[in-house]
């Protein structure tokens, strides 16, 4: 799975990456070195403005969402934080999912994401979760293949009222491979800028060809570096949780 990752980047940054056409001018979120479920993140996305509806005419957006699905259907927001990721070999059938696949995707800037592998202490001989940094070898942004969905809260009467509105979002993961597979089992999927265009877009919604867009992060070129223990606390956040570990 993928539980954690580091969001740095600034919305000056990331517009010109994804080709989005206009930066948020007051939604800022700051950076995190150590992205938790329930957080809100950056998310990139192809929608029709509710002022727009009329017209069909789908714009790329850069907004925050919620990180952890809730489901249209969903009775309670909670179901959420057991939703942050969706498995690419299921992910076009399951309920929670399989409708944000087919409308509802968008892509979620990372610079890398944590994973935990157990170890032994040297000291205590006790086992421990050693986490671990996983990034592109020559540090360019992460596109985590992502869904999004909307949610509508029953507490609030008004459906013209922002508060009325959920949107949160999952991370899809597969199968481990080279460096990251040798720290965990699973990882998060990628889509490298060739396939940017037609993953966002809502209206390509046959699920085996947007399945080949699907691609592992920076091609398998990775880099995993053993890092303090002090991610494990989400309170914990800034630069040096980045920092490689020495014996």
């Amino acid at each position: 799975m993928c539980g954690r990752y580091a969001s740095t980047r600034s919305p000056q940054e990331l517009a010109p990456l994804f080709l989005v056409p206009d930066v948020p001018p007051e939604e800022t979120l700051a950076p995190n070195w150590n992205v938790a479920p329930t957080n809100e993140v950056w998310a990139v996305l192809e929608r029709t403005p509710c002022d727009e509806e009329t017209s069909g005419h789908v714009k790329r957006e850069l907004r925050p969402l919620r990180w952890g699905l809730v489901p249209s259907w969903a009775k309670d927001v909670k179901i959420g934080a057991r939703m942050i990721n969706a498995r690419v070999e299921t992910v076009h059938e399951k309920p929670a999912f399989r409708r944000a696949f087919i409308r509802h995707r968008c892509l979620l800037p990372a610079d890398g994401f944590y994973e935990w592998q157990q170890a032994k202490d040297p000291d205590t001989g006790k086992v421990r979760k050693q986490p671990y940094f996983i990034r592109p070898e020559d540090d360019q942004v992460m596109a985590l293949a992502g869904l999004y969905e909307y949610w509508r809260d029953p507490a609030v009467k008004q459906d013209d009222d922002p508060a009325a509105w959920l949107m949160t979002c999952t991370i899809i993961t597969t199968d481990a491979t080279d460096t990251a597979g040798r720290v965990h089992p699973r990882m998060p999927l990628a889509l490298t800028p060739e396939h940017y265009d037609a993953w966002l877009d809502p209206s390509h919604q046959d699920p085996d060809e947007l399945r080949t867009l699907l691609d592992q992060p920076a091609g398998g070129h990775l880099d995993a570096r053993p890092v303090s223990t002090a991610v494990n606390n989400v309170s914990n956040n800034g630069p040096q949780l980045l920092d490689k570990l020495t014996p």
